[in-house]
């Protein structure tokens, strides 16, 4: 079960720990996570400049945008980033499951539940269950499969 962090990670921590920049970080707290999951909350889904809005709406498939930084966050807390580790960067390679039930994201007035939840790792891939809600609503969910760079050989690089 997922327990509130005594520390905040909002906008601006997240944004300093994922690889998503500038306007493309779309979730504002960390809300409670724990070693198999994290729990965020995103009200950027509203912006009328959503960059992810085609033909003046903001699909409830975007949603699987937001559970991927909300994996990468998850992987930049378990790392202990705030240490000053370094995250292995993932790239999302598979989404499997995914049921939309709601057409749209931004006609929905209360911010957005992202959560992530590893269902499995190995050295180099994770399996993360998600599902994005608001209040009560949920408005989609499934799961998806990131593939995690190779780790940097420390034993072969060159001494100074």
């Amino acid at each position: 079960m997922l327990n509130a962090e005594s520390r905040t990670r909002d906008h601006a921590w997240i944004a300093a720990h994922i690889p998503h920049a500038g306007r493309m970080c779309l979730l504002d707290q960390v809300l409670a996570w724990d070693a198999d999951g994290v729990l965020c909350s995103a009200a950027s889904h509203r912006l009328p400049d959503h960059p992810l809005r085609q033909f003046g709406r903001l699909g409830a498939a975007c949603g699987v945008e937001y559970a991927a930084q909300a994996m990468a966050v998850h992987g930049a807390l378990l790392a202990g980033a705030d240490a000053g580790r370094i995250t292995r960067p993932g790239m999302l390679v598979g989404v499997r499951g995914v049921t939309l039930h709601a057409a749209r994201l931004d006609d929905v007035a209360e911010p957005l539940l992202v959560r992530a939840q590893r269902l499995g790792a190995s050295d180099d891939m994770l399996l993360y269950g998600f599902s994005v809600s608001a209040g009560d609503r949920l408005l989609l969910d499934g799961r998806a499969s990131v593939l995690l760079a190779r780790a940097p050989d420390l034993s072969t690089a060159p001494h100074r």
